[in-house]
């Protein structure tokens, strides 16, 4: 359960290790607008840190349904100052790992030269073809998502008339896809210790194949480790609400599902609220290891 980075580094996810969100962008669904620039992005960022974040996750462009496409150039000229101060620094925070979310291979290729250690592409890898190859090369870590459509095609998984359509189920559909992109990726020369899968929660599922896919993560984990991405999504406040609701009303029901997956299997966490998720995550664990002793 090591994940291999680059830059010499790992992260050890035998226990649950929580990723902090830093979304350098204006139209993010939760949170956009509120760390779009260098000074309020890398508060944040150090805030994550101090509050336990074992790992940033850095993006400039969001993926919220109904998002468009935002240009690498500017994507990094949002992101590279933030990379760039992060790693200016000499204290512990400017060592912490960062992940660049995002498709585009020269966007990462980029951050990784100032000094990022992972790529989270929810393309899975599909989006550019010279995606993998720059993992590969780099030797960096690689988060390998599933979603059904581009975010410009999607909606919300409480807006679905009718359900997505899975051809033997959404399990066994996005656990398959995951794993031939994992196959590809390894073909491409990418250390399987480098793999982290994410089932896309909240891409192209309904509110149900989500829950779904919560419960059955543990078919999944005996061919990488598992990244939860659920912080604040519409499934969540609908599940815990059963109504209509805003991202910061999600954050109860955001905790409650985040430990229902670490129960079923997640071991990386891509969150909002990173003191919340590190406290309740270590107690919840604590459970499960006391449990293994009996």
């Amino acid at each position: 359960m090591i994940w291999r980075l680059s830059h010499d580094r790992s992260l050890d996810l035998s226990a649950p290790r929580v990723m902090a969100i830093i979304n350098i962008t204006p139209d993010s669904f939760a949170d956009g607008g509120r760390t779009f620039d260098v000074p309020t992005a890398l508060a944040a960022a150090r805030k994550a840190v101090e509050a336990g974040a074992a790992i940033l996750d850095l993006g400039a462009e969001s993926t919220r349904p109904g998002a468009g496409r935002v240009p690498d150039d500017e994507q990094l000229r949002r992101l590279l100052p933030v990379v760039e101060a992060i790693r200016r620094g000499n204290d512990p925070f400017s060592t912490t790992p960062i992940s660049i979310d995002t498709t585009r291979a020269a966007v990462a290729a980029a951050a990784l030269d100032a000094g990022a250690d992972a790529v989270n592409d929810v393309s899975g890898g599909s989006d550019d073809p010279a995606m993998m190859a720059l993992a590969a090369g780099r030797g960096c870590g690689f988060i390998i998502m599933h979603r059904l459509a581009l975010p410009a095609a999607d909606t919300f998984s409480d807006r679905y008339a009718n359900a997505p359509d899975y051809a033997g189920g959404v399990c066994g559909h996005v656990h398959a896809w995951l794993r031939v992109q994992r196959v590809a990726a390894i073909d491409a020369g990418v250390d399987p210790a480098s793999i982290i899968l994410d089932p896309g929660l909240g891409f192209g599922k309904s509110v149900a194949q989500n829950l779904d896919l919560i419960r059955c993560t543990g078919r999944l984990t005996d061919t990488a480790p598992v990244l939860s991405a659920l912080s604040r999504k519409s499934f969540v406040g609908r599940v815990a609400l059963g109504r209509d609701s805003t991202p910061d009303e999600r954050r109860a029901g955001t905790l409650g599902l985040s430990i229902a997956h670490l129960h079923a299997g997640a071991r990386l966490f891509r969150v909002h609220d990173v003191r919340e998720h590190v406290e309740a995550l270590a107690a919840a664990f604590a459970v499960d290891a006391r449990e293994s002793d009996l």
